[in-house]
């Protein structure tokens, strides 16, 4: 074994180990393992940083332009009141609705945008019907999973095999050359989420705890003549250093000031709105100068025209909120906004908010007015949970965009053009036609998925050129050459799918993709039916809340917990593979 080859080993398994314990977010480990592979010298700069020209990346930046497209003309959201008013009927209509309309969109457009439009539909569902969250949202993932398998766009990790597969010389992936197999395995899924899952999913979940919960933690103080902290700033005042209490807003001669840092100071007759632990609010009677007020002058101050309510927003995935800190982002001040709640990982957190990590898909409560949300969620930082209002469909600018994106996948599927110039050319019509200015195209782009992508290619690279990819497929072939190939499948798939659920779907499609090329080599069988289960198994994951971002997403807004996808994610995973070991030979022979 040569120096290059072990040091790519050793640099996988560090990848490895740095996706599974989750210190960085997974594209700053994806550029940590790019950048170990040129500093070791196993590439070149010009190849270490090929995955960012990569066919699979530009072609994935382009796709995001057009969904972007499609998703900014409104066109979508005018189905929306026709999905809630179906899905008010009983929980199995909602069911399905949800999980038809959800894979089909995503069968041709970003799952995790979806998931995104789906969830604030799905919440006032919930909150109008008495429907638990949790019942509801786990599905809708799913059901993006599968609709994300039909197509060559549907995700991200089709697009990366069947680049994979071009690189190598072999027949690229048609548009919709695998989607009668991942129809029948969809088939297959749906059929456990509407007959079995419903027995599964948790029932009893509050949809409001998080809103109910933070709401015992803010009261409000008014500043009396004899009060120490007069003219003092508020963080030298005994309110923060003493008693840990965050002031949110401050009605000040009948005007609330929301826009505090702590070079403000506090004032005499000032009515403070602030949050701390209920224990807290006795110690409060002790403190000379502070009194325990009602709500009704800062509410009729909240009441005017420049209202500030209480919301419930996610972080999405690609959001530039996560992996920072309040802090380290001066939130408050930036964005005008308060945080009151996270929920992160399940886990409900109230207390030391400006030093929490955020994550994509954290659930946050945040205070302050319906403009300063709407700037949140227009910058995709965001997305709001709290209620749902149609958006207006501008027809100018959808009936377009829909023809745009029906033209890409035409074009990609009849053999007029590969998928990369047909995208491409979506995009470039996106931004000509006027449907999306050119910030808008940058903005709909996810580059955290796009630096990721770059990246792991790096591990593909790198395996390739070692001789790494040859040697591992060398060890299959001779530790399962006794066996049929279809074994070797289901074994392949199993392996995947569990690595997914470990690490991201994209780390594995790049590890996988060359060594099962060159097992098929080796075992002088077709390549195209491996292909396809790892293409299937890196998308089809539902044990882990992270093993898929629309997992993720769900997590917190649906109140489950880890148990909860292992309970009802894992029987499903274990039937897809089952049922995946013989639809994937039955469609594409060895």
């Amino acid at each position: 074994m040569s120096m290059d080859l072990m040091i790519t080993f050793a640099i996988i398994i560090i990848g490895v180990f740095l996706f599974v314990k989750d210190y960085f977010s997974i594209d700053t480990t994806s550029i940590l393992i790019m950048a170990l592979f040129i500093v070791a010298g196993v590439l070149n700069p010009e190849e270490g940083f090929s995955g960012f020209n990569h066919p699979a990346t530009i072609t994935l930046g382009c796709i995001f332009v057009v969904s972007g497209g499609v998703f900014h003309s409104g066109i979508l959201d005018g189905l929306s009141y026709k999905i809630i008013k179906l899905a008010k009927i009983h929980y199995v209509v909602a069911l399905v609705v949800f999980c038809v309309i959800t894979a089909l969109f995503s069968a041709f457009i970003n799952d995790t945008a979806v998931v995104a439009l789906m969830l604030p539909i799905a919440l006032t569902v919930c909150r109008e019907t008495g429907i638990s969250p949790g019942r509801l949202l786990m599905p809708i993932s799913f059901a993006a999973l599968f609709g994300g398998t039909c197509t060559l766009i549907g995700t991200s990790t089709n697009i990366l095999v069947s680049s994979y597969a071009k690189q190598y010389g072999l027949e690229p992936f048609g548009m919709f050359e695998f989607s009668q197999a991942a129809l029948c395995l969809l088939v297959v899924g749906f059929l456990y989420i509407f007959l079995i899952s419903p027995l599964l999913l948790p029932k009893n979940k509050k949809p409001d705890a998080l809103t109910l919960e933070a709401k015992e933690y803010i009261t409000e103080l008014m500043v009396a003549e004899d009060c120490s902290d007069i003219n003092k700033l508020i963080s030298e005042s005994a309110l923060t250093n003493d008693y840990k209490i965050s002031v949110l807003s401050i009605l000040r001669d009948g005007y609330l000031l929301y826009d505090l840092n702590p070079e403000t100071t506090i004032k005499q007759g000032d009515i403070l709105k602030v949050m701390l632990p209920p224990q807290t609010i006795n110690r409060l009677l002790d403190i000379k100068g502070y009194q325990v007020e009602g709500s009704q002058r800062i509410k009729t101050a909240e009441d005017s025209s420049e209202a500030y309510n209480i919301y419930e927003v996610i972080i999405p995935v690609g959001s530039p909120l996560a992996e920072g800190t309040l802090k380290s982002m001066r939130f408050n001040r930036t964005y005008n906004m308060a945080v009151l709640a996270i929920r992160q990982r399940g886990d409900v957190l109230l207390d030391k908010l400006t030093s929490i990590h955020l994550k994509e898909g954290d659930m946050l409560l945040v205070l302050g007015s319906k403009a300063e949300l709407q700037n949140l969620e227009n910058q995709k930082l965001v997305v709001t949970l709290s209620e749902y209002e149609k958006k207006k469909t501008n027809y100018k600018k959808a009936i377009p965009a829909v023809l745009i994106g029906v033209g890409v996948v035409l074009a990609a599927s009849l053999n007029i053009t590969t998928i990369l110039i047909s995208a491409m050319i979506g995009a470039l019509l996106m931004v000509l036609t006027g449907i999306l200015k050119p910030k808008e195209a940058y903005q709909a782009v996810e580059w955290k998925v796009i630096f990721m992508m770059a990246g792991v290619l790096s591990m593909g690279t790198a395996l390739e050129k070692t001789g790494g990819a040859t040697l591992i497929a060398d060890f299959i072939e001779k530790t399962l050459g006794q066996y049929d190939a279809h074994i070797t499948l289901n074994l392949l798939f199993l392996v995947s799918f569990i690595s997914t659920n470990l690490i991201s779907s994209k780390a594995t499609a790049a590890l996988m993709t060359p060594v099962v090329i060159s097992l098929a080599a080796l075992m002088e069988v077709s390549e195209r039916p491996f292909l396809v289960a790892v293409m299937f198994a890196c998308s089809l994951t539902f044990m882990t809340p992270m093993s898929y971002p629309t997992n993720t997403m769900v997590y917190a807004p649906g109140n489950y917990k880890f148990n909860d996808f292992l309970k009802v994610g894992t029987p499903l995973n274990i039937i897809i593979w089952i049922a995946a070991s013989f639809i994937i030979p039955y469609f594409f022979p060895f």
